[in-house]
C-alpha cells in the first residue's frame, strides 16, 4: 500500500469515528415529561422490539431518571416453579438523552440508539 492509499484509508477512518462522536455529541441525559398512552406504548414496543420478547414495564418509567434497568427474571414457567438462585446474567441498561428536540433510548450494551417520537423529553 502506498503512503497516499494509507493517508486516504485513515482519512476514512477518521471520518467515520467524527460522524459517530458528532452524532451523539449533543446527547443531554432526559426524562420523560407528560407521559402519555402513545409515549408509553411507543417505549414499550421500543423495549420489546431490541429484546425480542415483552416485558413489564412501570407506568412512570424514565419519568424520574434517565436510567431503564431491565433485569432477567428467574427462570420458571406455569408448570414449573421457578429455580431457587441467582441469576447472574447483568442487567440490561437503557439510557434516555435529549439530542436538540429529539428523544433517544440509547442501549448501553452496544450504544444502538432508537427515536422515540410519541415521547416528550426533557434534559435533567
Amino acid at each position: 500500500m502506498t503512503a497516499g492509499q494509507v493517508t486516504v484509508v485513515a482519512g476514512v477512518m477518521l471520518s467515520l469515528a467524527g460522524c459517530r462522536v458528532l452524532a451523539t455529541g449533543g446527547d443531554m441525559p432526559a426524562r420523560i415529561v407528560d407521559s402519555s398512552d402513545a409515549g408509553r406504548a411507543e417505549l414499550q414496543a421500543t423495549i420489546n422490539s431490541v429484546l425480542h420478547t415483552e416485558v413489564t414495564l412501570a407506568d412512570d418509567a424514565l419519568t424520574a431518571s434517565d436510567m431503564l434497568v431491565i433485569e432477567y427474571g428467574p427462570p420458571g414457567s406455569i408448570d414449573r416453579a421457578p429455580v431457587r438462585g441467582r441469576v447472574l446474567a447483568a442487567p440490561i441498561r437503557f439510557q434516555l438523552v435529549r439530542n436538540g428536540a429529539a428523544c433517544f433510548l440509547v442501549d448501553q450494551r452496544d450504544g444502538a440508539r432508537y427515536r422515540l417520537a410519541a415521547t416528550r423529553c426533557t434534559a435533567r
